[in-house]
């Protein structure tokens, strides 16, 4: 393990971040996603995530298959405010 191979480079996620993730007992992608944010930058996961299903996989000791991908969701865009008053009053 290297403390300074990043393996989420939109979050600045190291390797050694997740293992201790997932020695700490996160068992999906969808937990390591919530405690370290991988999977939630620009990309959304594009880069990062066969790695991490990789590495999830050989921790756990099942096959990369068993490992369900995390849910992917579009990433938020700016609304104007007057998006939200429109029709009000009428």
């Amino acid at each position: 393990m290297n403390e300074r191979i990043v393996i989420c480079r939109c979050e600045d996620i190291t390797e050694k971040e997740v293992l201790d993730a997932i020695r700490d007992g996160a068992t999906s992608m969808e937990e390591l996603k919530r405690v370290l944010r991988v999977g939630m930058g620009p990309c959304q996961g594009r880069t990062c995530g066969s790695l991490i299903r990789a590495m999830l996989a050989r921790d756990l000791g099942v096959p990369v298959q068993d490992i369900k991908e995390w849910s992917r969701r579009p990433p938020l865009k700016p609304v104007p405010a007057g998006a939200f008053f429109q029709g009000e009053g009428s």
